[in-house]
């Protein structure tokens, strides 16, 4: 699993949404580095993680997609750095994998940040639309119709209509995924179980983040998950879509440095 490790402090894992890499925490990682350690992966099948988990040179098997298997990663590096308890974040489908690890070990997780993200499984609907986006991809790679497809839901109005930059950025990040690395994750997804009893029994300080022109989890559904959380505190981004550390990466390490001191 290729990960950076950086700063010192509290520390801080943070898992990337889909279909992007660890590189979606670029512009916020000098901030929170300051105050943290923050260390970013690349889940598997994407960025620079191979898919069978073998290294770079391969060797291994590649696992039936689950999110589960995702958690037993995102922990056999926390016990590589010897890590015991951490605070753990995500957005988007990192957040379903934080809560992925929420289920299997809660007694690692000291804090939660999800960001962008629900507890809710897929609708059968839903749950088709990503078994057809993994099939296409295994059939023609992801590159170009990808990126069109996602980058309207990833990122605001704001974002798509003065920050060209950014929209080129993402675009770069989605076209450079693997496909087969895309099919899984989509599959994963597919096959998660609603995480709402998880939340229910966290007991930990969270943090729940939106941006407030998100069309993937409207606002409505990150407050009512938040409410699922004993001891949440809920923030809602303005400017900002699915995406918010890519798209105001200020607010958001200006947000989190700002809850982080509640976890003790």
């Amino acid at each position: 699993m290729h990960y950076i490790d950086s700063g010192s402090g509290t520390p801080l894992v943070l898992l990337h949404a889909y279909p992007v890499d660890s590189r979606m925490w670029d512009d916020v990682r000098p901030g929170l580095a300051g105050q943290a350690r923050l260390i970013t992966p690349d889940q598997r099948g994407l960025g620079r993680s191979p898919l069978d988990g073998g290294g770079p040179n391969g060797g291994g098997t590649v696992p039936r997609p689950d999110l589960s298997v995702v958690a037993a990663d995102v922990l056999a590096l926390l016990d590589r750095l010897g890590l015991d308890r951490v605070v753990l974040g995500g957005c988007s489908m990192g957040g379903y994998a934080a809560m992925a690890v929420l289920r299997a070990a809660p007694e690692r997780i000291a804090g939660l940040l999800l960001v962008n993200t629900k507890a809710s499984a897929d609708t059968e609907e839903a749950r088709a639309t990503r078994l057809s986006v993994a099939e296409r991809a295994e059939a023609e790679g992801g590159r170009g119709w990808l990126a069109e497809s996602m980058l309207p839901k990833l990122l605001g109005t704001t974002t798509t209509t003065r920050r060209p930059d950014v929209v080129d950025t993402v675009r770069g990040m989605i076209d450079g995924q693997p496909a087969a690395g895309v099919a899984w994750a989509q599959r994963a997804m597919a096959a998660r179980p609603d995480s709402s009893d998880a939340l229910r029994a966290a007991g930990v300080p969270a943090l729940v983040v939106t941006g407030d022109e998100d069309t993937v989890v409207p606002p409505h559904l990150s407050r009512e998950m938040a409410g699922l959380l004993p001891r949440a505190e809920y923030v809602e981004l303005p400017g900002c879509g699915h995406l918010p550390p890519v798209e105001d990466a200020h607010s958001f390490v200006r947000t989190v440095l700002d809850w982080l001191p509640t976890v003790g």
